[in-house]
């Protein structure tokens, strides 16, 4: 296939349940969809998650100056890639580069597994199987009554795991709200905790200790995310396991967070690992370091590729794309369950999309 334009649509998204971490709270969420366009009549979709509406606009300049690069080019992913690796050597493939990149990746894959009629799990070699997920919707920094309420509507779809903000201005409040969620599910649901890098290393030991008592599942970036010294060190004096990765920028972090054991598990963002080409290179590391690789968003497109991940744990449900895709991701008795159609799942809904446009 022919690669013979791109084009980009931002939205905004109300979120059903707040998103309140110990950095800000997100009510809505500002995506900007992504479609690759081939002479050929295929069109490959992604979405990105912009975190900030400006950075919207900031993604489409690099969208239209990759367009001048790769426009007329052989729909590969992985040598579109280093194209424009090439062409950002100077600047970076960081932060609003890395977005552009890594969303043109996801939309060429989804392209090329149209073109073979296959779903994008199939297309890598996989068999697509339900994946067990939680609900990562809401459960942000309120009271205890209210995160416990909120817990049981998020188990309501038949979820058996959810995740739960901390990073309280206290040890106490966290252990009130942990203690609340806790008291209220049952036993065998598994509360995951994200401190969203609130902590010290010092404060992340003296919570990490008290937390190991109270029947969680892992601890997600207590301190920043590249203070691998610290995490290593948490890790191996704490006995609830310490997760790290979606804050890992392309595999080269991930890398040096194995080397480092600063982490017992990975969860790689489907943007800033380099998107599909990223995340299969990111897998590669997670099997042969024998560690369990888990998702970070990106819920439609997770699916198939933890279904093509040997070493696959977690799925990292958000329901955002529910608003404005033709399909939404079913889950099932806790497990998320790939579409069987070809390509990786998303197909807009060009009348929801018109009503989010922005």
């Amino acid at each position: 296939m022919i690669l013979r334009n791109i084009r980009a649509t931002a939205i905004k998204v109300p979120l059903n349940f707040v998103l309140g971490t110990s950095a800000q709270a997100v009510s809505a969420a500002p995506l900007l969809l992504v479609d690759i366009e081939t002479e050929e009549g295929i069109t490959g979709h992604a979405y990105q998650f912009c975190y900030t509406p400006k950075a919207a606009g900031a993604i489409q300049i690099f969208l239209d100056d990759a367009l001048s690069v790769i426009k007329g080019a052989q729909v590969d992913s992985e040598a579109i890639w280093q194209t424009l690796a090439r062409r950002y050597v100077l600047i970076g493939v960081q932060g609003i580069v890395r977005m552009a990149m890594a969303m043109i990746d996801v939309a060429c894959w989804d392209a090329a597994a149209k073109a073979a009629g296959l779903p994008l799990a199939k297309f890598l070699g996989a068999e697509p199987h339900p994946i067990p997920a939680y609900n990562s919707c809401g459960l942000g920094l309120m009271a205890p009554q209210a995160l416990a309420d909120e817990a049981e509507k998020l188990l309501a779809t038949g979820f058996r795991a959810v995740k739960l903000r901390l990073g309280y201005p206290t040890l106490e409040e966290d252990l009130a709200a942990t203690r609340a969620v806790r008291n209220r599910v049952p036993d065998s649901v598994m509360i995951m905790t994200d401190f969203n890098q609130a902590l010290g290393s010092e404060e992340a030991l003296r919570r990490g200790c008290a937390l190991d008592d109270e029947g969680i599942y892992w601890i997600e970036e207590p301190v920043r995310h590249d203070n691998y010294v610290a995490s290593a060190a948490l890790a191996n004096d704490i006995a609830t396991p310490v997760q790290l990765g979606e804050n890992f920028s392309q595999v080269y972090d991930m890398e040096k967070a194995l080397a480092a054991k600063a982490c017992d598990f990975v969860m790689p963002d489907l943007e800033r690992i380099g998107g599909v080409t990223g995340w299969l290179r990111a897998a590669s590391l997670a099997r042969e370091a024998g560690i369990e690789m888990s998702s970070h968003l990106y819920p439609e497109v997770s699916a198939h590729l933890l279904a093509a991940t040997p070493t696959a744990h977690w799925l990292e449900y958000v329901d955002w794309a529910n608003a404005f895709v033709t399909e939404p991701l079913r889950i099932v008795d806790g497990y998320a369950v790939p579409g069987s159609r070809p390509g990786n799942g998303l197909e807009w809904d060009p009348a929801l999309v018109q009503r989010y446009a922005v």
